[in-house]
């Protein structure tokens, strides 16, 4: 198998079933969870040199505000609604990025021709189960979305300017 082909069966057989299971729901390589006043978004992002040896991606996470949603009918969201968008680094505890930049993840994950696309699911499980999905159920509110992004002092700023604007409240 190419390293295009193992990254599609990650995708059908691991990522799509267990977001899908998280409550998200899914336009192509992109997934959101509606919060109400907001959506949470996955986007998986593939680099533009992957080949059939060596495919590279990274996911771009964050909250989109239902008021701000190109979408009219306010029912999905996609990548570029995103007021946070973070790569997956910014979810993951020190010992995952650790773990990451020595598997070298300089665009987070990595699969090859030689991938055994079993061991992949399974370190990257850890990532989005024990790391990443558990962030972003914590994120129930816009308080907690603004708590949580005011460490990254540029996104944490720009999300405020985005519910100032909507002119709305924030618990």
């Amino acid at each position: 198998m190419t390293s295009q082909e193992k990254q599609a069966e990650f995708i059908k057989s691991y990522l799509k079933p267990t977001l899908k299971a998280h409550g998200y729901k899914t336009s192509g390589k992109t997934w959101w969870k509606d919060k109400g006043l907001f959506f949470i978004v996955i986007n998986l992002q593939n680099s533009q040199w992957n080949s059939k040896k060596e495919s590279t991606f990274c996911l771009n996470i964050g909250v989109a505000l239902t008021e701000k949603l190109a979408d009219k009918e306010k029912k999905k969201a996609t990548c570029y609604d995103l007021a946070t968008p973070l790569g997956e680094a910014a979810y993951l505890n020190v010992e995952r990025l650790e773990v990451q930049k020595r598997m070298g993840g300089g665009l987070g994950y990595k699969i090859t021709d030689e991938t055994n696309v079993i061991d992949f699911i399974n370190y990257f499980k850890i990532d989005l189960e024990d790391n990443i999905l558990k962030r972003l159920d914590e994120l129930r509110t816009l308080g907690d979305c603004v708590a949580f992004y005011d460490k990254f002092e540029f996104w944490g700023n720009f999300l405020r300017r985005q519910i100032d604007e909507c002119g709305i409240v924030i618990d």
